[in-house]
């Protein structure tokens, strides 16, 4: 234990002299943070510099390997150096689908010329990547996708398109899914592939969704050479490595979905004050007895959410990989999020119809009307809700078919 406080004394002390003052304090939400990678733009130089130094001590990646760019810290370590982090209030110096899917990926599957090609540059956020799952004709059935890589010498070519690839055009490199084998049974015949999206014959077209916004994309592969170096698995063996990839995303927008309440006023506070302002009331309880209650069971409901994906974290630090009981908390993260939203547009009344500033409505009204759009969405991302049932009855539950 006197090791252990130790480690937090100089954590804390080197976070303090080492985070620019202007980010002590500004942050608002667990996932606020720097994405990374060699599109971003930094208008304060201070992200830049508290990304470097964080990288710098593999603190981005705090529990990976040392000779991977992580600091080699034990769970325990790096739970401490967490609350610390938590203490500063700073936005987290690195976040994205290269520390919380890929790279555990890679740890697990990737071989070693692949950890030291791309782990580093995933700690020192010089790379930002996303997703290639989805495909326009693949639906849920993610086993039935299309886009085919044919094996040419020591390449692939890879011809197909694939859709609600988040934030594609911000991105540097993609892992995929393709279909290498077409006369093997669906997932026999799938491969996880590596592609730099700067590949001459990858093309990137934004999606823009009800809420306003475009984070997803359609991306399309035509000739596109892949060295057969960046397969991760077997060749035909991708649907293992994209099952464990897919436990990492589930616990990923579990987090997101816990988070979303800090960003958005959507504790017990916040929504306390949203109720207060509508009904004209300085203080005290709210007055209207079901709003109330309604409150009440949101925060409850999202605390034991809290807690519940905290002993996950523990776990996932004490070396425990992701199971299909990730599957609940997708689920369960997913209703949680849709009726916070829906609770916030309730109390909120008219003030909900904002869809832009101006004519008597704010930008807490924009984001809010624009969060509940939103939200429609997180029953079917990451895996619809019925995939993620039938996941929970066969692989958690042992229910028969």
């Amino acid at each position: 234990m006197s090791e252990l406080e130790t480690f937090r004394d100089a954590a804390r002390d080197w976070l303090l002299a080492n985070c620019p003052p202007s980010l002590v304090g500004s942050q608002t939400s667990e996932l606020e943070g720097n994405w990374g990678g060699r599109k971003a733009v930094y208008p304060d130089p201070g992200v830049k510099l508290w990304l470097d130094r964080m990288a710098g001590r593999g603190w981005t990646a705090p529990s990976w390997p040392r000779e991977y760019g992580g600091a080699g810290l034990s769970p325990a370590q790096a739970k401490l150096l967490s609350q610390e982090m938590a203490r500063l209030r700073a936005p987290v110096p690195l976040i994205g689908f290269g520390l919380t899917m890929i790279g555990p990926t890679l740890l697990q599957y990737g071989t070693e010329e692949q950890k030291r090609e791309h782990l580093p540059r995933i700690v020192r956020g010089e790379i930002r990547w996303c997703q290639g799952y989805s495909e326009p004709d693949a639906g849920s059935d993610l086993a039935s996708l299309q886009t085919r890589a044919a094996r040419d010498g020591e390449h692939f070519i890879v011809n197909g398109t694939k859709v609600w690839t988040s934030y594609a055009d911000e991105c540097d490199w993609i892992f995929a899914l393709v279909r290498t084998d077409p006369a093997a049974k669906k997932q026999d015949g799938i491969t996880f592939l590596l592609v730099d999206l700067e590949t001459p014959g990858v093309s990137v077209r934004p999606i823009r969704l009800i809420s306003g916004s475009s984070p997803f994309c359609e991306t399309h592969f035509e000739n596109v050479r892949v060295p057969v170096r960046n397969v991760v698995g077997q060749v035909n063996g991708g649907w293992s490595v994209a099952k464990a990839l897919l436990g990492h995303e589930r616990s990923m927008i579990a987090d997101a979905f816990g988070a979303t309440r800090r960003r958005d006023g959507g504790d017990a506070a916040g929504l306390v004050d949203l109720a207060r302002r509508q009904l004209g009331e300085v203080g005290g309880a709210v007055a209207d007895e079901g709003l109330r209650e309604a409150i009440a069971q949101n925060e409850m409901d999202t605390r034991c959410f809290l807690l519940t994906l905290q002993r996950t974290r523990d776990a996932a630090k004490a070396g425990h990989r992701p199971g299909p009981e990730t599957s609940i908390f997708k689920v369960y993260g997913t209703e949680l999020n849709q009726r916070r939203c829906d609770l916030a547009v309730r109390i909120a009344g008219p003030d909900a119809l904002g869809w832009e500033e101006g004519a008597g409505f704010g930008g807490d009204a924009v984001q809010r009307t624009r969060d509940w759009l939103r939200s429609r969405g997180n029953s079917i991302e990451g895996g619809t809700s019925e995939i993620q049932l039938n996941i929970i009855a066969k692989r958690v539950l042992g229910l028969p078919d």
